[in-house]
């Protein structure tokens, strides 16, 4: 089965640096995404950046574009999250998930879409 495992929270002073890893097992297919959400306590869950398969294309909204930067290395099947310059409000359960896409339409942010969430990891951003 498909298996997703966020890692690499932890604590950071803002303006510092995390980086996630999403290590991923079981994929039977080739065409897919990779995306990274977050959820704070209160809010709904949100895209950040997501990656696809196919291509390397890659997607980030607007408030993390040019601070937080998705890849992949393949040798290791896994997906990587750098995020700098953090900020308080950064501060959630990250989580990495996939869509699965078969060449089809990409509903790129659309959490509804993404599956295997796994339990996330913690980013706290003290001020």
């Amino acid at each position: 089965d498909v298996q997703l495992q966020a890692s690499g929270g932890g604590l950071v002073q803002a303006g510092g640096s995390l980086r996630l890893s999403c290590a991923a097992s079981g994929f039977t297919f080739d065409d897919y995404a990779i995306g990274w959400f977050r959820q704070a306590p209160g809010k709904e869950r949100e895209g950040l950046a997501t990656i696809r398969s196919s291509d390397d294309s890659t997607y980030y909204v607007d408030l993390v574009k040019g601070r937080f930067t998705i890849s992949r290395d393949n040798a290791k099947n896994t997906v990587y999250l750098q995020m700098d310059s953090l900020k308080p409000e950064d501060t959630a359960v990250y989580y990495c998930a996939v869509q699965a896409l078969y060449g089809g339409s990409w509903y790129i942010f659309n959490a509804e879409k993404y599956h295997n969430w796994g339990q996330g990891t913690l980013v706290t951003v003290s001020s």
